[in-house]
């Protein structure tokens, strides 16, 4: 049973939350970070609801995670007393494995086009090791990735995977946001990455986590939120902290077979993942 109020805070994966609205309960409130946030606790904790606050980024948005700790800080001490923050939706790991199993509804003759909007240089190159993994340990030739607000641009990787001999490109998002496709004759969205039962699977396991450390061992999550963007940047890719919450929520989640983590360590950050 799900303890008092949850609210899913969103940032650049999800347009500030508007495109994870539609997946999830009508008893999950969804807001952008900052006021809007800090708004929506202090709303329910005045109502004398306990809060758990779960940043809904899927692994690309650390700074999301960082973002609300600092802002449930602001909260006055009685306020904080019956708050929590949730480890994070998703991680990097838990990406490669939903694209996977996203994948795996494609045809094996079509190229795949990781789509996501542009964060910042580190998340963005992140996206190219992500994706070389889903080649690695699937059956498409040809994966490649794109921005939305950034370069390469979703019209540039459809140019490249037709350059590349692709008859059909579909756009795979890694971001709770579906691109259009730029080119409809030539590609198709591949739909939401996950399914709205399979989105409130997973943050339920992030609420019960929550409060299950904070009533075992009085952790309301925020020391470990600030430190989640210090974590990110040029050291990334040697990072493969999963949180108490990383346990598998769905088809082939984290993606570990045997040389994964290898493989992410040794390749290079590279704008062909031929």
């Amino acid at each position: 049973m799900r303890r008092g109020t949850v609210i899913a805070v969103g940032g650049h994966e999800s347009d500030d939350g508007r495109a994870v609205r539609r997946l999830l309960d009508p008893g999950v409130f969804c807001v952008a970070g900052g006021r809007e946030l800090l708004r929506c606790v202090r709303a329910s904790r005045a109502r004398g609801e306990p809060v758990c606050v779960v940043p809904m980024t899927l692994g690309r948005d650390p700074e999301l995670v960082s973002d609300a700790a600092r802002t449930l800080l602001g909260l006055d001490p009685e306020e904080r007393a019956g708050t929590v923050l949730a480890e994070p939706f998703g991680t990097a790991e838990h990406l490669v494995g939903w694209l996977r199993a996203a994948a795996t509804r494609v045809p094996e003759d079509g190229a795949l086009l990781v789509t996501a909007p542009s964060g910042d240089p580190f998340v963005d190159a992140d996206l190219f090791r992500i994706a070389r993994l889903v080649r690695q340990y699937g059956r498409h030739r040809t994966v490649e990735v794109a921005f939305t607000g950034g370069d390469p641009d979703p019209a540039e990787g459809v140019r490249r995977c037709r350059a590349l001999g692709a008859e059909r490109v579909v756009l795979l998002p890694a971001a709770w946001v579906t691109p259009r496709a730029p080119d409809p004759e030539r590609c198709e969205p591949g739909g939401p990455l996950l399914t709205a039962s399979a989105t409130a699977g997973v943050l339920e396991a992030r609420v019960g986590d929550a409060w299950h450390r904070h009533d075992r061992h009085g952790d309301d999550g925020l020391p470990r939120g600030l430190t989640a963007a210090h974590t990110h940047g040029l050291s990334h890719s040697h990072s493969h902290s999963h949180g108490p919450g990383g346990h598998s929520h769905g088809p082939d989640d984290h993606a570990h077979e045997p040389g994964a983590h290898a493989a992410s360590h040794a390749l290079p950050f590279s704008r062909s993942l031929r």
